[in-house]
């Protein structure tokens, strides 16, 4: 006898009477809303940063059944190839938005490398340490934090909750599409003395490039049906960023 569509949900089932497309869609304004606040907000707030990728990647074990864990992607792929597959795809993916900002901006404001430098050195305390102790300290987080609470929400949760009213297709270009969208507070968004101010062209051209990872990160999920591969991806990307920003960029910022 087939299963009733109830006990396929990927929600724990004191949450069934909840849609989790609309469940899932303010989640993410509440991500992103703290993302704003954490990076372009005072210093004070920069906490919220991080809070939001440990609730991101606790989310599936509160709103999730067993099921639904797994349904999103919460499983080791089949051997280790898929993790050389990603760690290439994230690595080649920095290295493409590096270039691409060098040619495009040189070392300038303009360039996104640039703005996550400087956001960098206005949050990390500096004082006192090397480039390398500023890299490990810096490094170590950003390959941890961001690879699993992102990949979870956005390539598990979120995906998984667009596919119950979009195609797959629809469903990857909007979780794609948001996943651009938070990073604009990294690049193309600044708060100056008047309030939010918008760097229009370069801030599409950065958008355009994290939606574009965003979709390899997906494929990579979908690939192996694992969020694993993913993660590894997104560690790659972070890890290769900050290497070419250390090692080419910082020494051209305004102390």
């Amino acid at each position: 006898m087939p299963s009733s569509p109830v006990s396929l949900s990927p929600l724990r089932p004191a949450l069934l009477a909840l849609s989790f497309p609309i469940l899932a869609m303010l989640l993410a304004s509440a991500f992103i809303a703290m993302r704003v606040m954490g990076t372009l907000g005072p210093l004070g707030l920069f906490w919220m940063l991080p809070l939001s990728f440990c609730v991101m990647a606790a989310l599936p074990w509160i709103l999730l059944s067993p099921h639904g864990r797994r349904s999103i992607g919460l499983q080791a792929p089949s051997g280790k190839a898929p993790y050389a597959l990603a760690l290439i795809c994230g690595a080649a993916a920095a290295l493409l938005c590096f270039a691409l900002g060098m040619l495009l901006y040189g070392a300038t404001p303009d360039n996104w490398f640039v703005s996550i430098a400087a956001s960098f050195r206005r949050t990390a305390p500096t004082a006192g340490l090397s480039i390398w102790m500023l890299h490990l300290m810096i490094t170590v987080p950003a390959c941890i934090f961001s690879p699993i609470g992102e990949e979870i929400f956005f390539r598990g949760v979120l995906q998984k909750a667009l596919e119950e009213k979009l195609s797959v297709r629809s469903s990857t270009c909007v979780e794609a599409g948001l996943f651009g969208l938070a990073h604009l507070c990294h690049h193309g968004l600044s708060m100056t003395a008047a309030g939010l101010s918008l760097n229009a062209a370069s801030a599409a051209g950065w958008v355009t490039l994290m939606f574009a990872t965003a979709c390899l990160f997906a494929w990579l999920r979908r690939r192996h049906a694992s969020l694993w591969p993913a993660m590894a991806a997104h560690a790659a990307f972070n890890l290769t960023m900050n290497a070419v920003i250390f090692q080419f960029l910082w020494p051209t910022l305004p102390l």
